[in-house]
């Protein structure tokens, strides 16, 4: 079995594939490295051969989990590391070790999956837009607040906005202007979300038309879902790139 991992800000997203490397067995979203140990543990019938994964945290932090991961399941771990070019994909920024391991690898996979200009949209702790011409040559991208990021900075800095997360689910049913704070916090940044993917989608056609793909991936990638319904939703498109960064065989 193989155990992939895409350890972002907030959160690692785990699954475990089959010995073949074609089906997926198991997976889930954890807040520490102690939980996706407690949730490894906890599944029936796990045999580990190898590990590949991605990390935007910091070298010692990944080493951290790495160590675990060796000691707890006698694994080796491929990590996937930044390159100027991969795969028909060349990594467009100045300093190509700077571009975040999850774009470039999310943006491997969407070329991978649909040969030509791509549009690869990341729904996160932040979000992010990055653009990729019918060459493989990456044109860059944007980086913005996510809703998490958007609803923290407003529940933090200002004293009378407080709630829960089950009132924040409730409040997305509509979008129609909010008569509670909870409406109105939460649709208004859903509604900067959804402004930021019609900049982004203007922004490639006037790239290339209507010759484009665009992915859709991440957690929040539903909320934006139905303004663009030519898009591909994704949610793995990360652990694509990975394993076409990450080879084990």
């Amino acid at each position: 079995m193989i155990l992939e991992l895409d350890c972002g800000n907030s959160f690692i997203k785990w699954r475990v594939l089959d010995a073949n490397a074609r089906l997926v067995v198991g997976e889930g979203v954890v807040d520490s490295d102690l939980a996706l140990l407690e949730a490894l543990n906890g599944f029936d019938g796990l045999a580990l051969n190898a590990c590949r994964l991605v990390s935007v945290r910091t070298a010692e932090e990944t080493g951290a989990l790495i160590s675990l991961l060796k000691d707890g399941f006698d694994v080796a771990v491929v990590c996937a590391a930044p390159v100027r070019e991969m795969a028909g994909v060349r990594n467009g920024y100045e300093e190509f070790e700077r571009l975040g391991l999850d774009r470039w690898l999310a943006l491997l996979g969407g070329f991978h999956l649909a040969p030509g200009a791509c549009l690869v949209l990341d729904f996160g702790t932040a979000v992010t837009a990055d653009f990729v011409a019918a060459d493989g040559e990456h044109l860059g991208g944007f980086i913005c607040p996510g809703m998490p990021l958007m609803r923290n900075q407003l529940r933090t800095h200002t004293r009378k906005i407080r709630y829960g997360d089950l009132a924040a689910e409730r409040a997305l049913e509509s979008l129609i202007p909010g008569r509670t704070t909870v409406e109105a916090v939460e649709r208004g940044c859903s509604l900067m979300l959804r402004g930021f993917v019609l900049t982004q989608l203007e922004l490639a056609r006037s790239y290339w038309g209507k010759d484009f793909t665009v992915f859709l991936t991440g957690g929040d990638a539903g909320l934006v879902s139905e303004i663009v319904p030519e898009a591909r939703m994704v949610p793995d498109l990360v652990f694509v790139g990975l394993a076409m960064a990450c080879p084990l065989s």
